[in-house]
Protein backbone atom coordinates (compact mmCIF):
# COMPACT_ATOMS: atom_id res chain seq x y z
CA UNK A 1 0.00 0.00 0.00
CA UNK A 2 1.30 3.42 -1.06
CA UNK A 3 0.30 6.59 0.25
CA UNK A 4 0.73 9.78 -1.37
CA UNK A 5 0.73 13.01 0.38
CA UNK A 6 0.51 16.39 -1.17
CA UNK A 7 -1.00 20.28 -0.75
CA UNK A 8 1.03 21.37 2.24
CA UNK A 9 3.16 24.30 2.09
CA UNK A 10 3.84 28.03 3.35
CA UNK A 11 0.72 30.23 4.17
CA UNK A 12 0.06 33.44 6.84
CA UNK A 13 -1.53 33.19 10.11
CA UNK A 14 -5.58 32.60 8.99
CA UNK A 15 -5.25 31.38 5.73
CA UNK A 16 -6.13 27.78 5.06
CA UNK A 17 -5.06 24.66 3.13
CA UNK A 18 -6.15 21.46 1.92
CA UNK A 19 -3.83 18.49 1.61
CA UNK A 20 -4.78 15.08 0.30
CA UNK A 21 -3.51 11.60 0.39
CA UNK A 22 -4.06 9.25 -2.15
CA UNK A 23 -4.01 5.64 -1.83
CA UNK A 24 -2.82 3.09 -3.88
CA UNK A 25 -5.55 -0.50 -2.18
CA UNK A 26 -8.24 -1.61 -3.55
CA UNK A 27 -9.67 -1.72 0.33
CA UNK A 28 -9.28 2.01 0.61
CA UNK A 29 -13.31 2.31 1.32
CA UNK A 30 -12.88 -0.10 3.95
CA UNK A 31 -9.98 1.19 5.84
CA UNK A 32 -9.47 3.96 8.47
CA UNK A 33 -7.80 6.53 8.01
CA UNK A 34 -6.14 9.43 9.92
CA UNK A 35 -3.57 12.49 9.38
CA UNK A 36 -0.96 12.69 12.26
CA UNK A 37 1.64 15.84 12.17
CA UNK A 38 4.89 15.96 13.89
CA UNK A 39 6.67 19.36 14.43
CA UNK A 40 10.47 19.64 15.34
CA UNK A 41 11.51 18.61 18.71
CA UNK A 42 7.76 17.05 19.10
CA UNK A 43 6.42 14.00 19.22
CA UNK A 44 4.02 12.83 16.23
CA UNK A 45 0.34 13.59 17.82
CA UNK A 46 -2.74 12.64 16.21
CA UNK A 47 -4.90 15.11 14.38
CA UNK A 48 -8.14 13.54 12.56
CA UNK A 49 -9.51 10.35 11.70
CA UNK A 50 -12.41 9.13 9.36
CA UNK A 51 -13.64 5.33 9.31
CA UNK A 52 -14.13 3.99 5.92
CA UNK A 53 -17.76 4.90 5.66
CA UNK A 54 -16.88 8.33 6.28
CA UNK A 55 -19.75 8.89 8.61
CA UNK A 56 -17.33 8.58 12.02
CA UNK A 57 -14.74 11.21 12.50
CA UNK A 58 -12.57 12.16 15.39
CA UNK A 59 -10.33 15.38 15.91
CA UNK A 60 -7.74 16.47 18.28
CA UNK A 61 -9.37 19.09 20.70
CA UNK A 62 -6.51 21.44 19.29
CA UNK A 63 -7.61 21.47 15.80
CA UNK A 64 -11.57 20.88 16.06
CA UNK A 65 -13.86 23.66 14.63
CA UNK A 66 -10.71 24.68 12.54
CA UNK A 67 -10.01 21.25 10.23
CA UNK A 68 -11.96 18.70 8.38
CA UNK A 69 -11.28 15.35 7.42
CA UNK A 70 -13.34 13.81 4.60
CA UNK A 71 -13.06 10.63 2.01
CA UNK A 72 -13.51 10.09 -1.49
CA UNK A 73 -13.70 6.86 -2.03
CA UNK A 74 -14.12 6.38 -5.46
CA UNK A 75 -10.94 8.62 -5.72
CA UNK A 76 -9.23 6.24 -3.08
CA UNK A 77 -8.55 9.87 -1.21
CA UNK A 78 -8.80 11.05 1.91
CA UNK A 79 -8.61 15.29 2.80
CA UNK A 80 -7.88 17.34 5.28
CA UNK A 81 -9.36 20.74 5.10
CA UNK A 82 -7.53 23.35 7.29
CA UNK A 83 -8.96 26.77 8.30
CA UNK A 84 -7.74 29.13 10.09
CA UNK A 85 -4.42 28.45 10.57
CA UNK A 86 -2.04 28.79 13.85
CA UNK A 87 2.09 28.84 13.53
CA UNK A 88 1.50 26.42 15.91
CA UNK A 89 -0.10 24.39 13.30
CA UNK A 90 3.28 23.91 11.75
CA UNK A 91 4.45 20.72 11.32
CA UNK A 92 5.41 18.19 8.97
CA UNK A 93 1.65 16.34 8.43
CA UNK A 94 1.40 12.31 7.99
CA UNK A 95 -1.52 10.68 5.96
CA UNK A 96 -2.13 6.54 7.61
CA UNK A 97 -4.03 4.12 6.77
CA UNK A 98 -5.37 1.15 8.68
CA UNK A 99 -7.56 -1.94 7.87
CA UNK A 100 -11.15 -2.22 9.23
CA UNK A 101 -10.81 -2.32 12.46
CA UNK A 102 -9.14 0.26 15.29
CA UNK A 103 -7.68 -2.23 18.02
CA UNK A 104 -5.98 0.76 19.58
CA UNK A 105 -8.17 3.56 19.13
CA UNK A 106 -8.30 6.07 15.98
CA UNK A 107 -5.49 8.21 17.58
CA UNK A 108 -3.16 5.80 18.62
CA UNK A 109 -0.51 5.18 15.62
CA UNK A 110 -0.45 1.41 16.29
CA UNK A 111 -3.83 1.81 14.76
CA UNK A 112 -2.07 2.39 11.12
CA UNK A 113 -0.36 0.61 9.11
CA UNK A 114 0.94 2.40 6.24
CA UNK A 115 2.17 5.66 6.33
CA UNK A 116 2.85 8.27 3.66
CA UNK A 117 6.04 10.06 3.18
CA UNK A 118 4.93 13.86 4.89
CA UNK A 119 4.37 17.46 3.64
CA UNK A 120 5.49 20.37 5.42
CA UNK A 121 2.96 22.69 6.35
CA UNK A 122 4.29 26.40 7.56
CA UNK A 123 2.69 29.12 9.11
CA UNK A 124 4.16 32.16 9.73
CA UNK A 125 2.31 34.88 11.98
Amino acid sequence: VQLQASGGGLVQAGDSLRLSCAASRRTFSSSIMGWFRQAPGKEREFVASIRGSGDTTYYADSVKGRFTISRDNAKNTVYLQMNSLQPEDTAVYFCAAGGRGVPWGDSNPRTYAYWGQGTQVTVSS
